[in-house]
């Protein structure tokens, strides 16, 4: 009798696949809520280790399990768990301060997780680039948003002053060396885990 008469054929590799794949995007939405909730609390967008979780699982799994990671952790967050930087979640907070950002996110992942499969080697380089430009692209909805955040939630016409100053200015630095350094340290655990 051959080993493969033993094996239950209710196991297939396709089974194995998408339970992997499962744990994959499990995974990646409970990372992302971790990063939610390392932060500093500034006001009104906290600042958090999203941007450095979200583009580093993008240039790990790419496009489409980047994309079902991303979307998986938003539509947790419309359920009402609490996995983003704010203590509530729920409907409601797609249309407080942070909506821009959060539509952001699925920008930086779709951009970080096309260049990653692309860039076979992974290469830093590369990556970085892309991290940046998908993180202007958070920055940009995030402006915008909260701009109009500002405007419509207390009638001052200086919402995009406000934004500018409060929403954006202060993360610039951080979120450089935050895709610094997710770009670097991709590439290195997958060459560590092809040893």
């Amino acid at each position: 009798m051959s080993v493969n008469a033993l094996a239950p054929s209710s196991i297939s590799n396709s089974s194995v696949k998408g339970l992997t794949l499962a744990v994959m995007v499990a995974f990646g939405v409970a990372l992302i809520a971790l990063s939610a909730k390392v932060q500093i609390p500034f006001w009104p967008v906290p600042m958090t280790l999203q941007t450095l979780a979200i583009a580093g699982i993008a240039a790990a799994y790419g496009f489409r399990l980047g994309l079902a990671t991303i979307i998986a952790y938003l539509a947790v967050g419309y359920m009402g768990a609490p996995v983003f930087a704010g203590p509530l979640a729920g409907p409601a907070y797609f249309f407080g301060p942070t909506a821009g950002f959060l539509a952001g996110f699925v920008v930086l992942t779709a951009i970080v997780g096309y260049v990653a499969d692309k860039t076979a080697s992974k290469n830093p380089f590369a990556l970085f680039g892309a991290m940046l430009v998908g993180d202007v692209v958070v920055f940009a909805l995030g402006f915008v948003w909260l701009a109009y955040f500002f405007v419509t939630s207390s009638g001052n016409t200086l919402g995009a002053d406000i934004a500018w100053a409060k929403g954006v200015t202060p993360y610039i630095l951080g979120d450089l060396v935050k895709m610094a350094l997710a770009a670097a340290l991709v590439p290195a655990i997958s060459r560590l885990m092809k040893r």
